[in-house]
């Protein structure tokens, strides 16, 4: 799977968010895989593997992913695919962030991506929590401001 999936995926659930840190810091935090558990509150544990072509992630809850990057455009896009998880049923996950200067020219807008091709049911399910990833992805973005000003 390429980095299209993320317009291709039987599920794409799209969040977009306004930071107030600019394009550059944004993706400066999204590349530094071991500072995620700083700003995004659901991910216990991240370290980069392969010379910064791999991550692998942790969740709150025992979830566990092994990445690849798949796109890291400083200031403009990160991208990446989930190569093995312990989620059942789950085929495949992409996950994209994309930055543009905001309106304000001093902040970001973040619109985040996640792409998936998962059996009937796991699609059913994040369906249903979508609420809940897209106020994940809202605090997080509030999170990254928060270290921006730190």
């Amino acid at each position: 799977m390429g980095v299209e999936f993320v317009r291709t995926a039987p599920l794409r659930l799209v969040f977009v968010a306004e930071a107030a840190a600019p394009p550059e810091a944004v993706f400066k935090a999204l590349a530094d895989v071991e500072g995620w558990p700083r700003w995004y509150r659901q991910v216990a544990t991240a370290r980069s593997t392969e010379d910064g072509a791999g991550r692998e992630i942790r969740l709150r809850g025992g979830v566990r992913f092994a990445e690849t990057v798949m796109a890291a455009d400083p200031g403009e896009r990160y991208a990446y695919r989930v190569d093995e998880t312990n989620v059942p049923g789950l085929r495949a996950l992409l996950e994209e962030w994309r930055l543009v200067p905001s309106v304000s020219g001093t902040g970001s807008l973040v619109r985040y991506t996640f792409a998936v091709d998962a059996v009937a049911p796991v699609r059913g399910a994040l369906w249903l929590l979508r609420p809940g990833l897209r106020r994940a992805f809202r605090d997080a973005v509030r999170a990254l401001d928060g270290l921006r000003s730190a």
